[in-house]
């Protein structure tokens, strides 16, 4: 998996404080962001995270670019509403060569699961590359293809839908390659709006866990108060 952080909106935290002050203010957006003191900043992300008023967050945002991931990784992914995706169309992209497949790591540690596995994927594009070769349409070959298949997407999330992706997806119950990306995505972006993001992740670290009786039994350390 390779994740990168294409783009952020500038000063984030800036720009989420600006916005929430705005419905206070006298003067607009712009003039508080030139005029708000760093301190000012925090004292008004403090004010609307502590308080639950997290509309301003959703005025910075963060687009990734993931490779390297399974389809049945982005099935969950786009799950994730209000966000905005682009992914590598196996409609319009015909593949000469056989892909790469992504082997979870339960497969990879029994090397008799790894030969079925391979198997049945190499199988799976053997018949899609028949089907390619006898001029069938490739939108039409690929309903062959596996959920293993390697794919690419673009991902772009404003603050207040990424902390509650990095909730569910954090979190040691959700299944495994999303959770990595998840954990990917949250250690790119949390340097970029450390404050935002000092307690972003699974519902424990910031107090019980949320699961219920579905709960791991193994929370994460707490994070830092905000001061």
């Amino acid at each position: 998996m390779d994740v990168k952080l294409l783009f952020h909106t500038p000063e984030p935290e800036r720009a989420i404080a600006a916005a929430a002050r705005l419905c206070y203010a006298p003067v607009g957006a712009a003039e508080l962001l030139e005029e708000m003191s760093d301190e000012a900043v925090r004292r008004v992300l403090k004010t609307i995270i502590t308080s639950g008023h997290t509309s301003a967050l959703e005025h910075a945002v963060y687009t990734f670019a993931v490779d390297g991931v399974s389809r049945a990784m982005t099935h969950q992914l786009v799950r994730h509403r209000l966000a905005s995706y682009n992914q590598q169309s196996q409609r319009y992209v015909t593949y000469a060569e056989e892909p790469c497949f992504i082997v979870p790591p339960s497969v990879a540690a029994d090397p008799a699961s790894v030969e079925a596995f391979g198997a049945a994927t190499q199988a799976a594009f053997a018949a899609y590359r028949t089907l390619v070769d006898a001029g069938i349409p490739a939108e039409d070959a690929r309903y062959l293809l596996p959920n293993a298949m390697e794919t690419k997407i673009v991902i772009t999330m404003n603050v207040r839908e990424l902390l509650h992706f990095f909730e569910l997806r954090c979190c040691k119950r959700a299944q495994w390659e999303i959770r990595d990306l998840a954990l990917a995505m949250l250690a790119l972006a949390e340097p970029t709006a450390p404050y935002v993001f000092m307690d972003a992740g699974a519902s424990c670290r910031r107090g019980p866990c949320r699961e219920g009786k579905m709960t791991c039994g193994d929370p994460y350390p707490k994070a830092p108060k905000r001061e």
